[in-house]
C-alpha cells in the first residue's frame, strides 16, 4: 500500500497551486503536446507521458516555481527536478517488486541457504540547496518502499504524504542548522544517514557516524572532467561543454570544471566555445527565456571571485567572464581560463561556481592520469570516435569516477544508472537499479531440513 500511496503523492503533488503562474507553463505544455502528437513520438502515449507525467510541465504543479524561489535555479531546471521526483516515486514503486534474496545451494545435504533482506530501519535524509526535491526524492522514496521511515522531508512533500495515506510517523520533518545535522549524526537510533553537500561537511558527519559505528550514505563533491580528442565531434562538443559548465549557474556535483583539449584542436573549440557563451541568456529564472540564473548567496560569489583571482595569479589567461554582473542578485559571469598547468592549485579545487579550466593534453595516457590525479572521483567524460579508446576509458586504466560517460556531458544523471563518485566523493550511490540494498539490512539463514547434523567443510565433531 506504500507504493499506492507514493503513487497518490506524486499524482497529487502535480495538482498543488503555484505560488503564480510560471511564464513558461503555456510554452511547457505546448511543446509537450507537440511531442506526443508526432507520429515518431507516438509510442510516448503508451508510456501515459500526456496524461500523466506531462502534468509537471503544463503548470499544474507549483513546485517548480518554488526551487526556482528558493535556490534560484531557472525555471526550465525548476521543472526538470519536480519531474524527476515524481519519475523516482514511479522508479520506486517499480524496485518495491525486485526485493528480495536468493535461495542459495548448500554443501550440506538436506541443507539450504537464503538470504533475507529487512528494513534498514530509521533513515535520516541531509540533503542539499542545489536540488532540494530531487536528492530528497533519490533517498526517501526508495528508503519507503523497502520498509523504512525516514527522519527529514521537504515540506511541501511532507503535505503531500499525509493527505494520501503516508503518515508523519513515516516520513517526518526536521528543520534547522549544523545543530539539527549533528544530532542526527549522532543519534545511534538513526541506522542510516544519508548525506549530500560538501566533502568538508561530509567528512565530518563520517566520522560522527562511524564513531558510533552507524551507516552512512555520501553523496558529495566533484572536479569533474571532459577530456576532448582529435577525432570528437566538435558539434556535440561545444553544447556539452557549455551546459556541462555553465548549468545551474555552475552549482551542480556534476558540473564541468575542467576541460582537458587535444593541442590539435585547442584554439578551434576555445574559440567555438568563447561565441557559445556569449548566447548564454541571463537573467529572472522565472523567465522562460532565461538560461542562466544567479548563484546561491553572496558567499558564493566571494568564492568565485577569489578562485578567479588564484586563477590569474597561478598563470591563467580569464578569455571570458571573470566578473560580477551589475544588476540585482547574485549574479556573476560564466567564466573560462586558459593556459594553466593540470596540476595547479586552483585547478585541483572543487568551486560551485560557473569556472571552466581549459586545458591542452598531447597523449591518451597522460591525460587520463590527469583526469585521475584529483580528490574527487564523482563524474567524467570523453568525446571520441576510437571504439579502442573508449573501452581504454571504461576499464581499470581509464576514469577512477563512480560517472564515466562517452560523447555526453558530466552532468544530467538519469534516475535508472547508480549515481555517486569515489575518493572524496564519499563512495556512496543513490538511486539505480540495486539501490535497495543501501536502504536494507542482510541476514543469512541456513535451514535444516534433513535428520542429519553434518557440518560445513566436512568438519568432524563426535
Amino acid at each position: 500500500m506504500l507504493g499506492l500511496g507514493l503513487r497518490r503523492a506524486a499524482a497529487a503533488a502535480l495538482a498543488l497551486p503555484p505560488p503564480s503562474p510560471p511564464p513558461a507553463a503555456a510554452a511547457a505544455s505546448s511543446m509537450a503536446a507537440l511531442l506526443v502528437s508526432q507520429p515518431r513520438y507516438a509510442w510516448l502515449r503508451e508510456l501515459g507521458l500526456q496524461e500523466e507525467n506531462a502534468g509537471v510541465y503544463n503548470g499544474r504543479w507549483g513546485g517548480s516555481g518554488q526551487v526556482s524561489l528558493e535556490m534560484g535555479k531557472i525555471l526550465v531546471e525548476g521543472v526538470g527536478e519536480v519531474q524527476e521526483y515524481v519519475d523516482v516515486c514511479d522508479y520506486a514503486v517499480g524496485l518495491s517488486r525486485m526485493i528480495g534474496g536468493p535461495i542459495l545451494p548448500s554443501e550440506r545435504p538436506g541443507h539450504a541457504l537464503i538470504e533475507q533482506w529487512n528494513p534498514v530501519g530509521l533513515v535520516g535524509i541531509i540533503t542539499a540547496f542545489n536540488f532540494p526535491v530531487a536528492v530528497y526524492g533519490w533517498n526517501s522514496a526508495i528508503a519507503m518502499v523497502c520498509g523504512n521511515y525516514a527522519k527529514v522531508t521537504e515540506l511541501i512533500i511532507a503535505k503531500v504524504l499525509e493527505d494520501n495515506n503516508v503518515p508523519g510517523a513515516v516520513c517526518s520533518l526536521a528543520c534547522g542548522g549544523a545543530e539539527i545535522g549533528t544530532a542526527m549524526a549522532r543519534d545511534e537510533r538513526m541506522d542510516l544517514l544519508s548525506f549530500t553537500g560538501s566533502t568538508k561537511v561530509g567528512k565530518q558527519v563520517a566520522l560522527m557516524v562511524q564513531e558510533r559505528f552507524g551507516r552512512s550514505l555520501l553523496e558529495l563533491g566533484g572536479n569533474n572532467a571532459i577530456i576532448v580528442f582529435e577525432d570528437a565531434d566538435l558539434n556535440l562538443v561545444i553544447p556539452s561543454a557549455l551546459f556541462a559548465a555553465v548549468g545551474t549557474a555552475g552549482q551542480r556535483c556534476t558540473t564541468a570544471r575542467r576541460l582537458f583539449l587535444h593541442e590539435s584542436i585547442h584554439d578551434e573549440v576555445v574559440e567555438k566555445l568563447v561565441k557559445a557563451y556569449a548566447q548564454v541568456r541571463i537573467g529572472d529564472p522565472w523567465d522562460s527565456d532565461t538560461l542562466y540564473g544567479p548563484l546561491h548567496t553572496k558567499e558564493a560569489v566571494k568564492m568565485y571571485l577569489d578562485a578567479v583571482e588564484q586563477a590569474k595569479q597561478q598563470g591563467g589567461s580569464v578569455v571570458c567572464g571573470g566578473k560580477v554582473i551589475n544588476r540585482p542578485g547574485n549574479y556573476v559571469e560564466p567564466t573560462i581560463v586558459t593556459g594553466l598547468p593540470h596540476n595547479a592549485p586552483i585547478v585541483h579545487t572543487e568551486t560551485f561556481a560557473p569556472i571552466l579550466y581549459v586545458l591542452k593534453f598531447k597523449a591518451e595516457e597522460e591525460v587520463f592520469a590527469w583526469n585521475n590525479e584529483v580528490k574527487q572521483g564523482l563524474s567524467s567524460s570523453i568525446f571520441t570516435k576510437d571504439l579502442g579508446r573508449i573501452f581504454r576509458w571504461l576499464g581499470p586504466k581509464g576514469s577512477d569516477c563512480g560517472i564515466v560517460n562517452v560523447n555526453i556531458p558530466t552532468s544530467g544523471a538519469e534516475i535508472g544508472g547508480a549515481f555517486g563518485g569515489e575518493k572524496h566523493t564519499g563512495g556512496g550511490r543513490e538511486s539505480g537499479s540495486d539501490s535497495w540494498k543501501l536502504y536494507m539490512r542482510r541476514s543469512t539463514c541456513t535451514i535444516n531440513y534433513s535428520k542429519d547434523l553434518p557440518l560445513a567443510q566436512g568438519i568432524k565433531f563426535q
